[in-house]
């Protein structure tokens, strides 16, 4: 390749608008909060009795003042992780804070917070697990139409959505459950629609996963999203965490 034509496939690649407001705010928080978290679990397999979740010192708008005061620029929260309890007012299941007796099976964890969020300027996303392993529709394509109405209740009940955060985390086969082949570009579509402004993060076109949990990513390469197919369990493999991540030459694990 000659140095200009290098020079220009390497200026070409610019931000889209969502990434370059992304770019200006990066400093933003991760709320992980949900059924696990009254099992004292990371992950569950779907099977907690919503029972569980019954708050009794819960105050969404104290989350949101301290990470105000701490700077953030926005608050991801999980939604749903992969146990597939639902943290808002959900009519796909009933595995969802309708059945626990928070609030009489009347709260809504994600409205709270974005009335909170609202309150204090501070922006929303919205983290949605794409694996569930409480969903009997998991692993067959009606879990698609599934998912795409879960995303629409939330990106249209709940206001602004500054980011949303889709996990690439998957592993059915403990479940006993086929795999799921996830319909990402109809997933992309349903958020650019209705949240046009959303940056779609993680499994997404727009910000991707650095390939570890350390975040250890080339640092002149460190926001590049290749133009290839996403291979999220290509991805998953080749990770490197803790120990690991500090043998790893970073450009072994980088992915753009």
């Amino acid at each position: 390749m000659a140095d200009n034509e290098r020079l220009e496939l390497y200026t070409s690649a610019v931000p889209n608008k969502v990434q370059a407001n992304l770019q200006r705010n990066g400093f933003n928080a991760f709320i992980h909060y949900g059924l696990n978290t009254f099992a004292d679990k990371e992950w569950s397999d779907g099977t907690l009795s919503p029972e569980l979740f019954n708050p009794t010192n819960q105050d969404t708008e104290q989350w949101v003042k301290v990470l105000k005061f701490a700077g953030v620029y926005g608050i991801v929260f999980t939604a749903k992780h992969h146990d597939g309890f639902c943290m808002w007012q959900t009519d796909t299941t009933d595995y969802s804070l309708k059945s626990s007796p928070y609030k009489e099976g009347k709260g809504d964890i994600v409205a709270e917070l974005a009335e909170a969020c609202k309150k204090h300027g501070v922006k929303l996303g919205l983290y949605l697990s794409p694996w569930d392993r409480h969903s009997e529709k998991y692993g067959t394509p009606e879990y698609d139409d599934y998912y795409v109405a879960q995303l629409t209740e939330l990106l249209t009940n709940y206001g602004e959505i500054f980011e949303v955060w889709l996990d690439g985390a998957c592993a059915a086969e403990k479940d006993g459950k086929p795999k799921q082949k996830y319909d990402f570009e109809r997933y992309y579509s349903v958020i650019r629609k209705l949240q046009p402004n959303a940056v779609i993060a993680n499994c997404g076109p727009d910000v991707r996963w650095a390939g570890n949990e350390d975040g250890i990513a080339n640092p002149g390469e460190w926001s590049v999203i290749p133009k290839i197919d996403f291979a999220t369990e290509r991805i998953i493999s080749s990770r490197a965490d803790g120990a690991t991540a500090e043998k790893t030459a970073v450009y072994d694990i980088d992915l753009g």
